[in-house]
Order: C-alpha cells, then sequence, then structure tokens
C-alpha cells in the first residue's frame, strides 16, 4: 500500500484531486499536511476523494506553514465537515520538540478521531508504548525514515507500519544530474518488515512558503528501471540556458524538448502517463502553463507510474 506525503501546496492538493479515481482504484492513501488556515482548497479536495470512495490523511498539528506555532482547529473542522465519513482520518505529528505529556493531551483532546500516528523524531518510544499500552494496535503508524532509526522502529511492534523516505535529493535546478537513483522501497518495504511504504513525491521533505528567482527550469519525471532491478530513478530534465532568471517560459520549452525527446524514444523506460501526453501537448501548442502546473504534471505522473507498477505485478 502506496501513502504519498503531500505538504497541502495548491498544485499537491489539485494534483490529488485530479488523481482521485486512481488513488482509489490503486489502494493509494494519501496523507495531506495542510499549510493554510484557509480549508476551502483541501475541502474541495477530500470531497473529490471521498467522491470516489477512497481514503485520505489530514495532519492535525501540521508542522509548517500557518500552523507552525500555537494550536489549531484542523481537528475540528474535519471533524465537523466529514462526520461520519470513516474514509478521512487524522493523523498526528510526533515531532523531535514533543513530550510525552504532549502525546497524550493531543490524543485526548481529539478523543478518538486520531487513528494514525506519524513519527517524525520523538524519540522515547519505550514510553510512548506505554503510553498507548493496549491502544497500540489500534493507530497506523508511519515512520518518516530519516527522522525515526531501525532501533526507534523496533520498539512500535505493529502490524500497520508504513514507512516513508524522501527519494528526492533537494538542489537548485542547475544542479541536478540528469539522471540518478530515486528509491528501492515500493520493492522492498516488506523487507523491512512494513505493510506500507510512502515518499515526498517528485517535491521532496522540503518546505519553503516561497519559491526564488529560479535560474534554470527542470522538470523532474520518476521511472523504473527495469535493467537494474526495477529500481526507481528519476530523470532531471533541464533547460540549456542556466546562467540568469529570465525567460522561464523559454526555458520550460528547452527542457521539455528533451523531455519529450526522451520519451518518444523506444527505449525510453518512462511510462507513458497522462501527464506525459499532456507535456507532449504542450510542447505541440508551445504552451508555457507556469511552474506550479509543471510540478502537478510531476507529481501526477509519480503516481500514475507507481499505480503501473503495482498494477503489472498484480
Amino acid at each position: 500500500m502506496y501513502f504519498p506525503y503531500f505538504r497541502g501546496k495548491q498544485f499537491e492538493l489539485i494534483a490529488v484531486r485530479e488523481s482521485a479515481e486512481l488513488l482509489y482504484d490503486s489502494n493509494f492513501i494519501p496523507v495531506i499536511e495542510p499549510i493554510r488556515r484557509d480549508l476551502r482548497g483541501l475541502f474541495k479536495t477530500l470531497d473529490e476523494v471521498t467522491k470516489f470512495h477512497g481514503e485520505a490523511i489530514i495532519i492535525a498539528n501540521p508542522e509548517f506553514g500557518n500552523f507552525e506555532s500555537g494550536r489549531n482547529s484542523i481537528a475540528e473542522e474535519i471533524v465537523k465537515k466529514y462526520p461520519d465519513c470513516e474514509n478521512i482520518s487524522l493523523g498526528l505529528l510526533l515531532k523531535e520538540n514533543m513530550s510525552v505529556c504532549d502525546i497524550e493531551s493531543n490524543l485526548k483532546s481529539s478523543e478518538k478521531n486520531v487513528n494514525c500516528l506519524i513519527h517524525a523524531g520523538f524519540s522515547d518510544a519505550r514510553v510512548l508504548v506505554e503510553l498507548l499500552g493496549e491502544d497500540l494496535g489500534r493507530f497506523r503508524h508511519l515512520f518518516l525514515e530519516n527522522q525515526s532509526g531501525k532501533l526507534y522502529r523496533r520498539h512500535i511492534n505493529t502490524s500497520e507500519g508504513v514507512l516513508i523516505r524522501d527519494g528526492f535529493r533537494k538542489q537548485t535546478n542547475r544542479d541536478y544530474p540528469d539522471q540518478e537513483f530515486f528509491s528501492d522501497l515500493h520493492a522492498t518495504y516488506q523487507d523491512e518488515g512494513m505493510n506500507g511504504f510512502g515518499d515526498f513525491l517528485t517535491v521532496g521533505n522540503y518546505y519553503s512558503g516561497t519559491g526564488g528567482p529560479a535560474y534554470a527550469v527542470a522538470i523532474h519525471l520518476t521511472y523504473i528501471d527495469n535493467n537494474r532491478y526495477g529500481e526507481m530513478h528519476i530523470h532531471h530534465f533541464k533547460s540549456i540556458r542556466q546562467n540568469s532568471p529570465k525567460d522561464p517560459a523559454g526555458k520550460f520549452a528547452e527542457a521539455l524538448h528533451k523531455l519529450v525527446d526522451e520519451v518518444q524514444d523506444q527505449s525510453s523506460q518512462i511510462f507513458r502517463s497522462s501527464a506525459i501526453e499532456e507535456f507532449i501537448n504542450l510542447k505541440k501548442i508551445g504552451h508555457y502553463p507556469g511552474l506550479g502546473y509543471v510540478k502537478k504534471l510531476s507529481i501526477k505522473h509519480h503516481i500514475e507510474t507507481l499505480a503501473g507498477y503495482f498494477k503489472n505485478r498484480s
């Protein structure tokens, strides 16, 4: 089972919305960490998810964005909006700066609305197990790999474990290699003792409220490399010009030209997703839709690639 982790920016929410049917058909469950107090975009997305009977996990105590300081009412708003919907559940981030008293307080205040714990830096597994007692198995446990090591995970003995790995190495656009390894967790999560896996898609476990000037435009596309045991790798299609923030539309066209050349090569291993078809059409009509739209297509392609991988395996 796949748990893609989203930070709730507009282009990410739209990607979830447009992929809602595929997410359900593939038994994929998106995890969404809201970053804006205005939850209308989130609700619009969840309405689409529930329309197709899909599931979603919403972080009740986000770390970033407008919610990073003080308490918020996300849990209350979600419960009010979807009072009888079992498919929309709440997750609690167990962060490094939290005490076991903080965790206990959060769980009590949410009653039984939280059924997912995201292990994201909290380190005292033994105390947590004592706190939860027999309720340990009531929760689905998502482990952010670089914030919850194997020794920590060993103490959380659960059949509902999900390992989330960040396969996207964030760099400045011009510094990305043409191709690199992304992850093999889609094929090895059971070897890690987990019954599910996740990632931060082609965005990475990185948050910034604003973007700076882009000297290069890069389009990121993941693919399954059958020549390397089915590992997932990633193409970074970069613009030729990289020395000035000017002309992002022209630079997008340069990167897009490389992308289309690759996917139309018969030896290409890039999955021919609906996002790829849209990239090809953008080149055909010579249109630049904006970088947020490009990121949305990259995310949708990643989801479709994994959906295709599991469909072929079954």
